[in-house]
């Protein structure tokens, strides 16, 4: 790895967790906004700030993009975003009589600044380094990022999930090289607080649609190579 991408890590983390501190451990946000729909999403810009910052200072390289690998922007819009947002909001219309457009739009957006950071910027700027490495560190940093350290078996179970995430993401991430694609991964778990048999039905609905599209032939989709 080379200095700058040394220095630019930390940078990145340090104002990522800097104001990942200011709108979940303070009053900022309760404070001076009264959107729901921009607090989810202040919680979550810490990291694009800070790949932002850390990019412009050391004219670090940032290889992935909203469209990535595919041909045209639409396919992973469709596939990846509006196709969770009309499966889960037509959910809700029937069950509950409203939409709730608005949050998993939140919910997608909030996947995606976090995205811009943890597999767009430090994965790939870790790549030199061995595969399970690179995991690893950035399992740690995610951990770290969330600031929630007590010892206690739930965030046993959170960081290993994170690791198999870190892990899951990274292999859609070398697919695709989309950030919408890496975003509505990461997303799956925060559709849904109540995991009910419906509310699975449609994650693993998503899943399985996502990974035959993964796995469906890239050729016939993206451009030359993977």
């Amino acid at each position: 790895m080379s200095r700058k991408s040394i220095l630019g890590i930390i940078i990145f983390f340090v104002i990522a967790i800097s104001l990942r501190y200011l709108t979940n451990k303070t009053d900022l946000i309760i404070t001076y906004i009264n959107s729901e729909f921009l607090k989810i999403i202040i919680t979550a810009i810490g990291p694009t700030i800070g790949v932002l910052v850390a990019v412009k200072i050391f004219n670090l390289k940032f290889p992935m993009s909203l469209k990535g690998n595919y041909k045209k922007l639409l396919i992973p819009f469709l596939l990846f975003w509006a196709l969770p947002l009309i499966i889960i909001t037509t959910k809700a219309y029937f069950l509950k009589g409203n939409f709730a457009l608005t949050t998993v739009f939140a919910i997608l957006v909030y996947g995606l600044l976090e995205e811009i950071g943890w597999r767009g910027f430090l994965y790939e700027q870790l790549k030199p380094l061995p595969k399970f490495v690179n995991i690893l560190i950035v399992t740690v940093l995610w951990f770290i990022w969330h600031l929630n350290f007590e010892l206690s078996l739930s965030n046993l179970i959170f960081f290993l999930i994170l690791l198999l995430g870190s892990w899951g993401i990274a292999l859609v991430a070398d697919k695709t090289k989309s950030l919408l694609a890496v975003a509505s991964f990461h997303s799956l778990n925060n559709f849904y607080s109540e995991w009910n048999s419906i509310n699975l039905l449609i994650i693993g609905t998503l899943v399985l649609i996502w990974i035959l599209a993964l796995v469906y032939h890239p050729k016939k989709e993206l451009k030359n190579g993977s």
